[in-house]
């Protein structure tokens, strides 16, 4: 299903066209060169990856007809440039690169096609064109840094070996600590037991709800606001809080440039679960980066492509390229 707003009708001038793709769908937007939206429509399916990485067929089949859609609502009549931010471009993008730019000219006559990785577009949306470095976290969780001459990034490894502070691992250690005290055994959390119990049951039949399941990552993280709940009273759950924002600080700090007021901020699902997280994530960087300046993110990764789009269009894209986080591709014939 597609759902759309829309902000305004353009006049026929160019626009660029910008578009976030995740694991929880589409979400595609229009709008002017001076990066004023004109129309946005989303899709909860999220596009397939397969053999060749992720699917540029399947891309193209949900976005040509939103875009279309986009076009007519927003009165934009030409598309000088698109911004695509995708999930797994880093590793998986060959596909896209190969075929996405001449397949969105080829369509709607774009001129020129930015492809980025997810955490390029957070980064873009967070911090726009300043050094400085970014820490996404949601389910997983990646810090991305840059000096404007080259990008860094630290973990993103995901839930099996790394994504470290995530909203998985601080599930996962919460359920450790359940099944701690289920057992016995030091570390264990009789409040977090509770929780465990009431969210999934005995907790005899954890494993065999955890590990067939193809979406672990996502089911350890939904116990992570139970983590966060308990946090204020229970001195093993503030612990794993604590252990994970120093994860992310030292994530921060691996990629963020050494020199200058660079700027740090936090952008995803997982800084909803506020102060037990927070205060205590605000404590590690002051440690680990006292020359950092910590900031709000301006916007989220569709505002980063957005950003990217216009920027691409008007001649003044200022973050660094990269093989494989950030590609600017002309379609062949221009």
């Amino acid at each position: 299903m597609t759902e759309g707003t829309t902000s305004g009708r353009g006049p026929g001038a160019p626009g660029v066209l910008a578009v976030d793709s995740g694991g929880s769908g589409l979400r595609v937007v229009v709008a002017t060169a001076g990066r004023s939206a004109l129309a946005q429509r989303e899709s909860s399916q999220p596009v397939r990856t397969g053999t060749r990485g992720i699917d540029p067929g399947h891309l193209m089949e949900q976005l040509v007809p939103m875009v279309r859609v986009l076009l007519a609502e927003s009165g934009v009549t030409e598309l000088r440039a698109a911004a695509v931010g995708a999930a797994g471009l880093a590793t998986l993008g060959d596909g896209l690169r190969a075929e996405l730019p001449g397949a969105l000219g080829r369509e709607f006559g774009v001129r020129a096609v930015a492809l980025a990785a997810d955490a390029v577009t957070a980064y873009s949306g967070a911090l726009g064109a300043h050094p400085g470095a970014v820490v996404a976290g949601g389910t997983g969780l990646i810090a991305i840094g840059t000096d404007l001459t080259r990008w860094r990034r630290a973990d993103g490894w995901g839930h099996l070996l790394g994504d470290c502070g995530g909203g998985a691992w601080i599930g996962r250690a919460g359920l450790e600590a359940a099944v701690r005290a289920f057992d016995g055994r030091p570390g264990g959390s009789e409040a977090l037991l509770a929780r465990a119990e009431k969210e999934f049951g005995p907790m005899t039949g954890l494993p065999g709800q955890l590990y067939p399941r193809p979406d672990r990552p996502a089911v350890l993280a939904t116990f992570a606001p139970e983590v966060a709940v308990c946090a204020e009273d229970d001195p093993v759950a503030a612990g794993i809080l604590r252990e994970a924002a120093r994860h992310m600080a030292e994530s921060a700090a691996a990629v963020c440039p050494a020199e200058g007021e660079p700027l740090v901020a936090f952008t995803g699902g997982l800084f909803k679960m506020g102060e037990p997280l927070l205060v205590p994530l605000e404590a590690e960087l002051a440690r680990v980066l006292p020359h950092a300046r910590r900031v709000p993110a301006a916007g989220d990764p569709l505002a980063g492509a957005l950003r990217i789009a216009a920027d691409l269009a008007t001649g003044t894209l200022t973050l660094p390229g990269d093989a494989a986080m950030l590609s600017v591709v002309t379609p062949k014939g221009d």
